[in-house]
């Protein structure tokens, strides 16, 4: 439960119309709307059940009529001097909002379902969001505001959500403000008070610092640690604030602070489990918003008392968001805090650590802070779901080279039953897994096996996709290898082959598996990976390698010149290349592009292309090299494809899985894209996608919209040749290519 004091979203006046009412149920979380008078007393609510019971007895609909001849009078309500047990127990999954109200019935605040959520000026901070990174300047400005806004600069560029600064009013805070060198106070008292009196910013330049955060994107925060404080930075207009661990049992001023209505985050740091458990129920008899963190208040804290499984504790004592605030050194605990759960980071942050003052020795310097956040980024992005497992695409890909699979043990001609010695269990994984044994035995083969044929999910009675004959308004073929291109060719009424070569192909002699010409178009697809474990890339920064790669494409050009009289309808064969420009931690810098692509450009340059077409294939953000994950650079966003195009007169191969992948990566739209890159494609390659990495995959199965790809196609003047390249769709007969053909028909309207 939590409870909301800033509650405009959820009221209207009962004069209002049902359509203000409607469109205001329709932005927000709860789907009801309570209506109040003029003078803000609770009157109604009007919820989906009220409205389809008044839409059902009502004859003519009149969407102008107000709220009062809608709503429900008698709404669920609770007072908010209520105990959160007895709120809470109003709610369920059927009343998710709860109004309370005072002595009056005049509305007050809504207690609503679900586990407390934070926002911080769109910065959300709850369960399902990102971790919320906050650097702690605190007083390590030293005082000077051109210190502080440096400080804002180089943790915005290392990654930070929000800065956070304190301010104190020593007048009121200190008994002894006045008496830096009161010589009866403690030896600490008179460190810190001489420390506050010198590097405290003013409160002119505090707010000039706060409008600097925002300038850079960062959302600023502060402590108030008295009333003055935070009545000062409520009148600035903060969008919430941070309780210090030595105010957790300040009950006072965490009621002022929770009377603002805007989030708190709290440090638990110095208190007992019993103070936080009373915290955190005062927390919530006052109806705030807030995040608890666990916290040592150790300068440096030893890591033997940082405990980080407490946070376990805070979840269950808050119900809501918890977070970490470390004083420890280095950054790991902060990471592993995110494995727990944090889901707010806070860690003092300095550009000094030699600088007077006790923060500076626990504090980060921007690159270290810059390395945590990476961390913390890695970490969330790892943990993942509670989800049924499901296999990546590099496991899939990885399970298909080094996994087992049924195989015949024998020839066995059709409508043979299956037995125990007819199967054996061998590699690669390309077929059915060895689990599966049991269920195979006793089926009816409904095609003929030669040993050492792979078993699929069609022998076990799955329907089998077979090919038939197609209708596209485009030039269509599918992808081959030597060994099956015979077969595949025969089965429809395709155009063309896209002969994919492996190395081991290019020692074989083709003249064996097309001994005569065919009427058929054909493109290749240039092997990515050589002899030797060399990957080719075409914009490597070592010369070798990149002068290897140069000759093993040619190595491809020249056998594309001798394949070309066997397929006489194609004038110019394209040869479909990876021309790389991967990294292998991370993506490039955009101002690093431009020389991997002036490599690339006077790579084929020393290409003899004579009487072919070199056209790059567009590349995913994350491709998968044999099983591993890879950063592509190159070939990614449609501004730099359409202009290396332009400047070099060339043509691509546009992938549809890998650019929708890429524009998915990006937060670009697909349909811009297209629509840049369209024009310079010669060839296309059709698969869906999903998310950033999901390559390859069925059609339909992913988010490509098919219906307006091929609308956009049609519209050019010459539409370009696509094949189907499903993962794995040339197993078993090509069942995938013809099933993806069949999708493809029905979803552009071509069948």
């Amino acid at each position: 439960m939590r409870i909301v004091r800033n509650f405009s979203k959820f009221v209207v006046f009962s004069e209002d119309t049902l359509l203000s009412a409607l469109h205001k149920i329709n932005s927000n979380e709860a789907r009801l709307i309570f209506a109040v008078s003029e003078s803000g007393i609770l009157e109604g609510v009007l919820t989906d059940g009220d409205l389809r019971r008044w839409l059902t007895r009502c004859p003519h609909i009149d969407l102008s009529v107000s709220m009062a001849c809608v709503m429900n009078r008698q709404p669920t309500w609770a007072s908010e001097t209520d105990t959160p047990q007895h709120i809470h127990s109003l709610l369920s999954h059927k009343v998710q909002a709860i109004p309370l109200v005072d002595a009056h019935q005049r509305l007050k605040a809504v207690a609503l379902t679900g586990k407390m959520r934070l926002d911080l000026e769109g910065r959300i901070i709850d369960e399902h969001a990102p971790v919320f990174v906050i650097a702690e300047i605190g007083n390590n400005h030293q005082g000077d505001l051109a210190l502080a806004c440096k400080l804002i600069d180089e943790a915005a560029a290392a990654g930070a959500d929000c800065a956070k600064f304190q301010m104190r009013d020593m007048q009121s805070l200190y008994r002894n403000a006045d008496q830096h060198d009161d010589a009866s106070a403690d030896l600490g008292a008179q460190y810190t008070m001489d420390l506050l009196s010198r590097f405290q910013l003013n409160d002119a330049d505090l707010l000039r610092a706060f409008d600097h955060c925002r300038k850079r994107g960062l959302v600023p925060l502060c402590t108030p640690w008295d009333h003055a404080s935070l009545d000062k930075l409520q009148a600035y207009g903060l969008p919430g604030y941070k309780l210090a661990s030595a105010d957790f049992t300040n009950h006072d001023l965490m009621a002022a602070i929770a009377a603002t209505g805007k989030p708190m985050i709290c440090s638990t740091g110095m208190s007992t489990e019993s103070e936080i458990r009373d915290g955190a129920r005062h927390l919530q008899h006052l109806g705030a918003s807030f995040a608890l963190l666990h916290c040592n208040s150790t300068y440096p804290a030893p890591f033997k008392d940082v405990n980080l499984y407490y946070l376990r504790n805070l979840q269950e004592i808050s119900g809501g968001p918890v977070g970490y605030s470390g004083h420890e050194r280095d950054i790991h605990v902060a990471i592993a805090a995110v494995a727990l759960g944090a889901k707010i980071i806070e860690k003092h942050f300095t550009l000094d650590k030699s600088l007077e003052g006790n923060d500076h020795k626990v504090s980060l310097l921007p690159a270290e802070f810059a390395q945590m956040v990476a961390g913390i980024r890695q970490v969330e992005e790892a943990l993942g779901t509670q989800d049924e497992r499901q296999l990546s695409q590099g496991e899939l890909m990885n399970r298909e080279n080094l996994a087992k699979s049924l195989i015949a043990a024998r020839d066995l001609p059709a409508g043979t039953i299956v037995t125990t010695d007819m199967v054996e269990v061998r590699s690669p994984g390309q077929g059915l897994q060895p689990n599966r044994k049991s269920e195979l035995i006793g089926k009816t083969l409904p095609a003929a096996k030669k040993v050492g044929d792979f078993f699929f999910p069609s022998d076990l009675g799955v329907t089998q996709a077979r090919a038939r004959n197609y209708r596209f308004a485009l030039s269509w073929g599918v992808p081959v290898r030597y060994h099956d291109l015979h077969t595949m060719r025969v089965q429809s009424n395709m155009d063309l082959l896209e002969i994919h070569l492996s190395y081991k192909d290019m020692e074989q002699d083709f003249r064996r598996f097309i001994p005569d010409p065919l009427d058929m178009d054909f493109v290749v697809h240039a092997p990515e990976l050589f002899a030797g474990d060399h990957t080719l890339d075409l914009c490597a920064q070592d010369d070798g390698y990149r002068q290897h790669s140069i000759a093993q494409l040619q190595r491809v050009i020249n056998l594309t010149r001798e394949l070309a009289p066997y397929f006489p309808r194609t004038q110019r064969p394209c040869i479909v290349t990876n021309v790389g420009g991967f990294t292998h931690t991370a993506h490039l810098p955009p101002d690093a592009l431009p020389a991997l692509y002036e490599r690339l450009a006077h790579s084929l340059t020393q290409l003899d292309t004579q009487g072919v077409e070199i056209i790059p294939q567009t590349m995913p953000p994350f491709p998968w090299h044999f099983g591993g994950q890879q950063f592509h650079n190159l070939f990614v966003d449609a501004d730099s494809i359409a202009a290396f195009c332009r400047q070099q007169g060339m043509r691509v191969c546009l992938d549809v899985s890998h650019s929708k992948l890429a524009c998915n990566h990006r937060r670009e739209s697909f349909v811009s894209f297209l629509r840049a890159v369209l024009p310079y494609t010669a060839h296309m390659h059709l698969a869906d996608a999903q998310g950033v990495d999901g390559e390859g995959l069925q059609i339909g199965v992913g988010e490509v919209d098919w219906g307006e790809l091929f609308r956009l196609v049609l519209e050019l003047p010459q539409p370009p040749s696509f094949i189907p390249e499903i993962w794995q769709g040339h197993k078993n007969g090509g069942e995938g290519a013809w099933q993806a053909l069949s999708l493809l028909e029905a979803a552009t309207g071509q069948h």
